[in-house]
């Protein structure tokens, strides 16, 4: 639809004033004679984006490139920027909206820079904060990355905003009033008629009780999106909004990555939309999916509800179109499409590239740091169905380093480690290693824990792991295409493990699959004790692993993984796989091995 088609929408007809001036004041005859008055319609978009995880420009730097996928997608809010300057030029200034759904200041090398090598904390500019101000952003819904770099980190990008970061679900641990705006509420004028009252609520994971407990535990608390959205959306309306819009930072399938470990459901959008009356539509995150439209009856009202999630990384923008009509002095909702834009053949916005160009410049420089040598090409490719060097490397930063900070009678126990394969595409090339290496294969901001399980306790937690393989009989060829990410297991949930050897039956059913079990020669017997090191994103309960969260604590670090393992290198000066690549775990069919 383009401006004139759009706004002709939005106007009254020639017609339909004249009548307003005559009716009343001619006989009933004339009155007959006129068609009755025309009602008052206006349209107007919400635009919505999700996940962005610092992506600003179209740019991998792992790959220190262009960013390029096999879908051909493009990343980075300052093409997307563009995308919402022709929706504003094409249906004009006031009748849009724009809003995010979470997950902003954490996930690429920008982000790390801007959190611990040049903080906004110290008074650095958050590139974000420039792009999205510039871009005028009227709300957005805290993610769970928020939180990753603690709180002091997400205020200071708060008071960077010239928007507010809402969180209806986000508590003050002990008032239980909201520790963030839990609603905004955004006019959009009409001429000669009421405002339009848009009330936008933010809802953000409870998950970020498990997976950022050591920031926020003792400070805040996060009850579920269904529960806040019932005390909230009433409150909207009473206020007199005419249209209830969430964004949500949680899917839409009822999931929980989590299991039981906390009451509340993880992707609860279609559950908010079923449950909670007096929600017009809802946009989605959490999950870096599209959904271009997605609609949901609501159990109560049988009123359909709007759901569209735009992917992640500025992979898409979605669209919400509202047509609305002035009925009896209040406007209703009359129709409401969804869809998602694709701006990869949109051009960044120049105003960004001109605020941000020396910012992206500086970290590019950054994660091209020299910081030592490799004598081997090291390749995560095979990673998640092999025992390779590459992973081995991520277990010996974390032992050596549990290791050195174990007390006494800690350091007397066998020690082990457990990692997941994050990315298949990173590799550490033979010759100069550079910061970007380690981080495309470490890419999260996780910290370090040492905690202890008995030998039945670790049998049961890599059972849990195993169960990322789909069961392939004994006789039957094996494909890694299809090998993997059975039941919804992805390669960030799936640990492997080191200082223990194992195998891992694929021929055998789930929970029967981890076979011979040793340390150092010997049999684990189930009442041995181990220290294990494990990420605090698994060891707070993070993929709902059994044992780990409730487990006694032996060492904690609030240094992330990835920049113990530049120490590591930088500190030898050559990173070499002889040191550490020794065989742990091997897949096999029953007892014969696969690869």
């Amino acid at each position: 639809m383009n401006r004139r088609e759009f706004v002709q929408k939005s106007a009254v007809t020639g017609a339909a004033v004249a009548v307003a001036g005559t009716v009343g004041v001619g006989t009933a005859e004339a009155a007959d004679r006129e068609p009755p008055k025309a009602p008052r319609t206006w349209t107007f978009s919400i635009l919505g984006t999700t996940d962005l995880h610092s992506h600003v420009f179209d740019w991998d730097y792992y790959k220190d490139a262009a960013y390029s996928d096999a879908k051909g997608n493009s990343v980075g809010v300052a093409r997307v920027a563009t995308l919402v300057k022709q929706q504003r030029e094409a249906k004009g200034e006031d009748h849009v909206l724009l809003v995010d759904a979470g997950d902003i200041i954490q996930g690429t090398s920008l982000a790390y820079y801007f959190a611990r090598v040049d903080p906004i904390t110290d008074g650095a500019r958050h590139p974000m904060a420039v792009a999205m101000n510039h871009m005028r952003y009227d709300a957005a819904a805290l993610g769970n990355h928020e939180f990753n770099y603690g709180i002091d980190v997400l205020r200071k990008f708060e008071k960077q905003c010239r928007f507010p970061l809402l969180g209806a679900n986000a508590l003050d641990a002990k008032t239980l009033r909201p520790a963030f705006p839990p609603y905004t509420v955004k006019k959009i004028r009409v001429p000669g008629a009421p405002d339009i009252k848009v009330g936008i609520l933010g809802l953000t994971n409870p998950g970020i009780a498990i997976w950022d407990k050591d920031n926020v535990s003792g400070k805040m608390v996060f009850p579920g999106l269904v529960e806040q959205a019932r005390k909230y959306v009433p409150r909207l309306r009473a206020l007199g909004c005419d249209v209830v819009f969430l964004t949500d930072h949680s899917g839409l399938d009822g999931s929980s990555s989590y299991g039981d470990a906390l009451p509340y459901v993880e992707n609860a959008s279609n559950l908010v939309a079923e449950q909670v009356p007096g929600i017009d539509a809802i946009l989605v995150g959490h999950t870096h999916v599209e959904v271009p439209s997605y609609t949901v009856k609501n159990a109560e009202t049988g009123e359909e509800v709007l759901l569209s999630e735009p992917y992640c990384w500025g992979y898409r923008l979605s669209v919400f179109d509202f047509e609305v009509e002035l009925e009896h002095g209040r406007w209703k909702v009359v129709s409401k499409t969804a869809q998602t834009l694709n701006p990869h053949t949109v051009d960044e916005d120049p105003e960004i590239k001109r605020l941000l160009e020396a910012d992206h410049e500086l970290v590019v420089a950054y994660v091209n740091t020299a910081v030592g040598t490799c004598t081997a090409d090291l390749s995560a490719a095979e990673s998640c169905w092999k025992d390779v060097p590459i992973m081995d490397f991520i277990h010996e930063v974390q032992m050596e380093t549990v290791k050195a900070g174990l007390s006494t009678a800690d350091a007397a126990l066998p020690l082990i480690s457990v990692a997941a394969p994050f990315s298949r595409t990173a590799d550490i090339p033979a010759g100069a290693v550079t910061i970007k290496d380690i981080a495309g294969l470490y890419i999260y901001d996780n910290t370090l824990y040492g905690k202890k399980l008995t030998g039945a306790q670790l049998r049961d937690y890599l059972e849990y792991a195993a169960k990322y393989y789909h069961q392939v009989p004994a006789g039957t060829a094996v494909d890694t295409a299809t090998l993997t990410n059975a039941n919804s297991f992805w390669d960030y949930m799936y640990d492997t493990a080191a200082g223990v050897d194992y195998e891992i039956d694929i021929a055998a059913a789930e929970g029967s699959r981890i076979k011979n079990l040793t340390y150092d020669g010997a049999a684990v017997a189930d009442d041995q004790v181990f220290v294990v090191a494990v990420n605090n994103y698994r060891a707070n309960g993070g993929s709902g692993y059994p044992h780990i969260a409730s487990a006694a604590i032996a060492y904690s670090s609030t240094n992330e993984i990835r920049q113990l393992m530049i120490d590591y290198v930088t500190a030898r000066g050559t990173l070499n796989p002889a040191d550490f690549a020794v065989t742990n775990w091997r897949l096999t069919q029953a007892g014969t091995a696969v690869f």
